[in-house]
């Protein structure tokens, strides 16, 4: 396996996914800035969408998306358990990530892309400037919407670390020092988050 790896929360996300199950992954390192991603050959022989990370197995096939990889790793290496054990946990862990992801981090990203990073991004994607506030407004909301439902818990899932908590500490942890400050009445997730970024994986 290789890991195409590069700037950025999502390839973060699984880096640290990675370092919690104790693998050892050969990583290729992407030039963003330098728009590798969105030029030959890594369109056409790593991933069409020009994003980053992607995994290439053992057999050529690549996988792209930070979910579907982490599910892959987790699956070809399931102890420990980062998304479930059985059933249960695995749609519990799946239905949070589902909601962190299109709730906050989503529109965090575009927040920052569309306003602050504008400059950088107008060369690789759409960017709507007028959308920069209200995006970075709802992804406030939408913090201490999920700050009110993690009372009581120490991880998103309750006592299970999962991906939900790595994706929740990527995102924030960037977006913070980037026009994104956490809100120090948002205790619940704050707590989340820090305990997230003192694990030893966050530093992969």
């Amino acid at each position: 396996m290789k890991l195409y790896n590069s700037i950025g929360m999502n390839p973060q996300a699984v880096r640290v996914f990675i370092a919690e199950k104790g693998l050892t992954i050969p990583m290729s390192t992407i030039d963003l800035p330098g728009m590798e991603n969105r030029r030959e050959p890594y369109l056409s022989k790593v991933n069409p969408a020009g994003q980053s990370p992607a995994l290439e197995l053992d057999d050529g096939s690549v996988i792209t998306e930070v979910t579907a990889i982490c599910e892959y790793l987790e699956d070809m290496h399931p102890k420990p358990a980062l998304i479930g054990s059985n059933a249960k946990e695995k749609a519990e862990a799946r239905m949070w990530i589902r909601r962190i992801d299109l709730n906050i981090l989503e529109p965090m990203a575009n927040g920052f892309r569309y306003g602050d990073a504008a400059d950088f991004f107008k060369p690789r994607m759409r960017i709507i400037p007028q959308a920069a506030d209200d995006l970075k407004k709802l992804t406030q909301e939408r913090l201490t919407w999920l700050d009110g439902l993690m009372a009581g818990r120490q991880w998103v899932c309750g006592s299970r670390f999962t991906l939900a908590d790595i994706m929740l500490a990527c995102w924030v942890n960037l977006f913070k020092d980037r026009g994104q400050p956490l809100n120090p009445a948002n205790r619940n997730v704050n707590a989340i988050i820090e305990r997230t970024a003192a694990r030893p994986s966050m530093k992969a």
